[in-house]
């Protein structure tokens, strides 16, 4: 079977706000096709695109989030120079900064498999293939998704969230992975909504900081061996 061509983007370091404009905006062409393709019984390929990113300081809470678990009010986010967004994602509150890849797959799953659970555990093992290349075993941690470390004992720490909308099998938002993040943005909430679990990098757990361009190559590598992708760019 031929694999996907997916196209691969990397926006660099880019305003929240922005990303998610431009997220809603491939969102809903690709939405619109399949209506189209429904009501007028044709057959126009989806597009598919894998979107890397960074962005500035931001806390962003998912549709089901608790807004009790952002730690800072406005003024504080002021004095961390961060922002706020409550957005139309799963999960809780997240943060969001310079030093941490963020995915954005919008993919149509009618392309590759039909199965929310099958494709985030799909992220995840991307992200535990990328880990296990610079020698850090991560797996998962019962209950919850994302990607962690020492998952079944008390040291057990996240070093990837996730948060997916989907629709009509169309995919946006995505993971984090704590690359090079600084770490202490997390104290200013309950990340996740998990107050007793520690949040992790790789730079704190090989002590040094990484290529943010090696770490990006490998990961999409895997993503793109794992879902049967040829990634295509401009």
């Amino acid at each position: 079977m031929q694999n996907k061509q997916v196209q691969f983007i990397d926006w660099g370091l880019l305003d929240y706000q922005e990303a998610w404009d431009k997220q809603e905006e491939i969102f809903a062409k690709t939405l619109a096709i399949k209506s189209d393709n429904r009501i007028n019984n044709t057959s126009v390929s989806t597009p598919n695109y894998l979107i890397f990113t960074e962005h500035p300081h931001v806390y962003t809470l998912g549709k089901s989030g608790h807004m009790e678990y952002l730690l800072l009010d406005e003024e504080g986010l002021k004095e961390k120079e961060a922002t706020f967004y409550k957005i139309n994602r799963g999960g809780d509150i997240t943060y969001h900064g310079p030093g941490q890849i963020v995915g954005y797959p919008i993919l149509d799953l009618d392309n590759f498999f039909t199965d929310i659970h099958l494709y985030l555990r799909t992220l995840e093992d991307a992200i535990i293939l990328t880990l296990a290349d610079y020698g850090i075993e991560a797996g998962r941690y019962p209950g919850y998704t994302g990607v962690w470390l020492d998952p079944d004992n008390e040291k057990a720490r996240k070093i990837c969230a996730m948060g997916v909308r989907a629709s009509r099998w169309v995919t946006m938002h995505g993971f984090a992975f704590n690359v090079n993040a600084d770490l202490n943005y997390f104290g200013n909430i309950v990340p996740c909504g998990i107050d007793d679990k520690d949040v992790t990098s790789m730079e704190r757990e090989l002590g040094r900081k990484l290529d943010m361009e090696e770490v990006k190559s490998k990961l999409k590598q895997h993503i793109a061996t794992l879902f049967a992708m040829e990634l295509t760019t401009g």
